[in-house]
C-alpha cells in the first residue's frame, strides 16, 4: 500500500467534498478507537474546521481516556481542531425509562446509544455547517455490517470505508496516532464493560479480512482449516443477516398504469 499517497488522496477528497458542498469542515464522534482516530486526523489534515465530540454514555474508562488523550494530541498538532464533551448518560436514562420494558433488551439499548450519538453529531453539524464524517471501515460497512443502522451508520461521508482494518492501522501509524489507541483491542463503545469487537463477533479483523478476500476470489475449500471454516461461516452469516444495512432503503415503485 502506498501509504503517503493514500493519505493525501483521502485528504484531498475530503477537502474537495466539503468545498463543493459549501460546508465549513467536519464533526466526528471520538470513541478512543483506531477508526475514529484516523478519520479525525485525516479531516484535520484538510485544514478545514474539525470538531471532535466525546459523547459518553456509561463509558468504559479506558475508552474514554483514550478518546480524551487523542483529542488533546489532535488539538496540539492541528490549530483547526476543537473538541467538546456532551454527556449523554442522563438523556439515555430518560429514553430508557420512556420505552416499554419489553423493548429494553441489551441489543436494542446498545443501538439506542449509537443513535443518540448520531442525533448529537447532526445537531452540531447543522448549527456549525459541518459534515458528519463516518468512521466505518470496509469490513464493518461492506463485509459483516457491524454498525448501527441510523446510528454510527448515519453519516454524510465515509472517508475510510474502502480501507480494510489492516490498512486503517497502517495509515494510523503513518500519521502518528497515539500508541494507546494503536495497541488497544477494537471496541464499538456501546457497552459499559468495554467488550471488544472480537468478543462480539467471534473472529478477529485479520480473520474477517481473509474471509472477505477469500469469498471474492474463492479457492479450494477442501484445504481450509477448521478455524478458517468457522470464520467463513461467521462472515457469511453476518453478511447475509446485515444486508439490510448495506443496500439502499427499499422503495415501492408504482407502475405507470396506476398513476
Amino acid at each position: 500500500m502506498k501509504k503517503q499517497e493514500t493519505i493525501q488522496h483521502i485528504v484531498h477528497w475530503l477537502k474537495h467534498y466539503s468545498d463543493q458542498s459549501g460546508t465549513n469542515g467536519f464533526v466526528i464522534g471520538i470513541s478512543g478507537g483506531i477508526d475514529s482516530a484516523l478519520t479525525s486526523t485525516l479531516c484535520a489534515m484538510t485544514g478545514k474546521q474539525v470538531m471532535c465530540l466525546n459523547m459518553p454514555i456509561h463509558q468504559h474508562k479506558a475508552e474514554y481516556d483514550r478518546g480524551h488523550e487523542h483529542s488533546i494530541w489532535l488539538k496540539l498538532k492541528f490549530p483547526n481542531v476543537t473538541s467538546q464533551e456532551v454527556e449523554l448518560t442522563e438523556p439515555f436514562h430518560s429514553l430508557n425509562a420512556a420505552l416499554p420494558e419489553e423493548t429494553r433488551d441489551w441489543l436494542t439499548m446498545a443501538n439506542t446509544r449509537s443513535r443518540l450519538r448520531m442525533t448529537t453529531l447532526f445537531a452540531f453539524a447543522c448549527h456549525y455547517k459541518l459534515l458528519v464524517a463516518g468512521t466505518g471501515n470496509k469490513i464493518e460497512d461492506f463485509g459483516i455490517g457491524f454498525f448501527t443502522k441510523y446510528g454510527d451508520g448515519g453519516v454524510d461521508i465515509s472517508p475510510i470505508a474502502d480501507l480494510m482494518k489492516s490498512e486503517v492501522y497502517a495509515l494510523a501509524k503513518e500519521v502518528g496516532v497515539i500508541d494507546s489507541i494503536l495497541v488497544a483491542p477494537p471496541t464499538d463503545g456501546l457497552f459499559h464493560d468495554g467488550r471488544s469487537d472480537e468478543d462480539q463477533i467471534g473472529a478477529t479483523y485479520d480473520e474477517l479480512e481473509w474471509a472477505m478476500k477469500f469469498i471474492a476470489n474463492p479457492h479450494d475449500f477442501s484445504v481450509l482449516s477448521d478455524r478458517q471454516k468457522i470464520v467463513l461461516d461467521i462472515f457469511t452469516r453476518m453478511n447475509k443477516a446485515n444486508q439490510h444495512k448495506m443496500v439502499p432503503v427499499p422503495v415501492c415503485i408504482i407502475p405507470d398504469e396506476l398513476k
